[in-house]
């Protein structure tokens, strides 16, 4: 099956691209997302949701995890290796393991089956957002040899730039700012991610990633360090000792 219902681009709106071999949740989907201002593509598979990529780059990605042929994590590690593309997977209601893996390869996001629309237009908008959240002025911040510019959303680290998603961008400049101070699963959902309530799974996923981006041994962290019965706490001059993992 290929792209279908492709819309054309409105100056002023968000590019989404709905990627679902059901017709009937791609079209409710739709649907929503236009009535809250987005310009949507759809496609029905892997293959045609990468061309489509490739051809219009869009603003957000609308995944689902079981995609005829091509999986929804094949999909979503090729758009990664292309570049930064905020992901929001959808997964099928009790699958934590398939969640996980979501985030693991780099959605910034997931919301389960059967989902009620209006929730994932919030998410939608909340991704794009955090995303736009970078401040039009600002001094680049660093600490324990990294370096995060503000305006350029760009992070390094000894002079080496970490590829990083919005995501995982927000969280180590959450933390790089914050040096020394202890932050609970919940106070990085909220403060991040913007949300009152969700899977805490979300925060420990995104703190191992980063964790293999910045660490020199991600399996002894140095720099993100597990504050047992509380959470992280990031280490600007990078302590010896076990650092425990999440």
């Amino acid at each position: 099956m290929g792209a279908v219902g492709a819309v054309r681009d409105t100056d002023g709106m968000r590019n989404i691209l709905v990627v679902d071999d059901d017709p009937t949740v791609s079209e409710v989907v739709t649907g929503y997302l236009e009535r809250a201002g987005f310009t949507v593509a759809r496609a029905a598979d892997g293959p045609a949701a990468l061309r489509l990529a490739a051809e219009r780059r869009p603003d957000l990605v609308v995944l689902d995890l079981m995609l005829p042929g091509m999986d929804g994590l094949e999909v979503c590690r090729t758009l990664r290796g292309r570049g930064p593309v905020p992901v929001i997977m959808l997964t099928a209601r009790g699958d934590e393991e398939d969640r996980v893996l979501g985030l693991e390869v780099g959605a910034d996001d997931y919301v389960t089956k059967p989902f009620s629309p209006r929730e994932l237009v919030l998410r939608v908008e909340s991704v794009l957002r955090r995303g736009a959240a970078a401040p039009t002025e600002g001094t680049p911040v660093s600490a324990g040899g990294i370096t995060l510019d503000p305006v350029a959303r760009r992070a390094t680290k000894d002079g080496r730039e970490l590829a990083l998603t919005l995501r995982e961008f927000d969280l180590l400049g959450h933390l790089v700012r914050h040096p020394g101070r202890a932050h609970s699963r919940e106070s990085l959902m909220r403060e991040v991610w913007g949300w009152e309530f969700g899977d805490l799974s979300t925060v420990t996923v995104h703190v191992r990633r980063l964790r293999g981006k910045v660490e020199d041994d991600p399996a002894d962290p140095r720099l993100i360090r597990t504050v047992w019965g509380v959470g992280y706490r990031f280490e600007a001059a990078g302590p010896d000792g076990g650092g425990g993992h999440a």
